[in-house]
């Protein structure tokens, strides 16, 4: 009788830790999920700002039509990952086409001292580079989170069950290959 009591003892307890483990990686994958929400929460509020930013550059530089077609299309494309299923690494790409973009578009300044002193401008500006900020933090807590999930689904026993319960690994946020290249920008055209 006290074999049967050891044996149900040892399974109740291999359950709790199941159970326990479970619930662990269900709280570590809402983290990354929270956390990727964060990211496309910043990326959204940048998507509001570059229209402002746009027609403010376009009354000083009206010629300029080609960065301003550019930055349009990267912006979209951004907007597409964001409102819908893309990945991490899409989101990435289409993050850093319109980083490169509006880069180009705030070069544009440079040639028009008019345009830097505007009021507008420049808190378009400033919000811009606060936004800019609040994304590399978001994207770093998103790594992060992504980081210890990660370690967690691969790690033994873990793994056992992770991989029976279908956690599987997720994407990290990486820059594009090109990110490291400084955008070349040219007005001699």
């Amino acid at each position: 009788m006290k074999k049967w009591l050891i044996a149900a003892g040892i399974v109740v307890v291999l359950v709790m830790l199941l159970v326990s483990g479970y619930n662990n990686l269900v709280k570590m994958s809402e983290s990354v999920d929270g956390s990727w929400a964060q990211v496309e929460n910043q990326l959204q509020r940048r998507l509001d700002l570059i229209p402002n930013l746009v027609e403010t550059v376009k009354g000083y530089a009206a010629q300029e039509q080609e960065v301003f077609g550019q930055v349009s299309d990267a912006r979209a494309k951004l907007a597409g990952t964001v409102q819908g299923n893309a990945t991490a690494s899409e989101t990435a790409q289409a993050d850093q086409a319109l980083t490169s973009a509006v880069g180009r578009l705030l070069a544009i300044a440079e040639n028009y001292p008019q345009l830097k002193s505007d009021a507008n401008f420049r808190a378009l500006q400033d919000e811009l580079a606060g936004t800019e900020n609040r994304i590399a933090t978001v994207r770093m807590d998103y790594n992060n989170a992504v980081q210890a999930y990660n370690a967690k689904i691969k790690t033994f026993p873990t793994l056992i069950y992770a991989n029976i319960f279908g956690f599987d690994e997720r994407d990290y946020f990486k820059a594009d290959e090109g990110a490291a290249n400084v955008p070349n920008v040219d007005f001699s055209k």
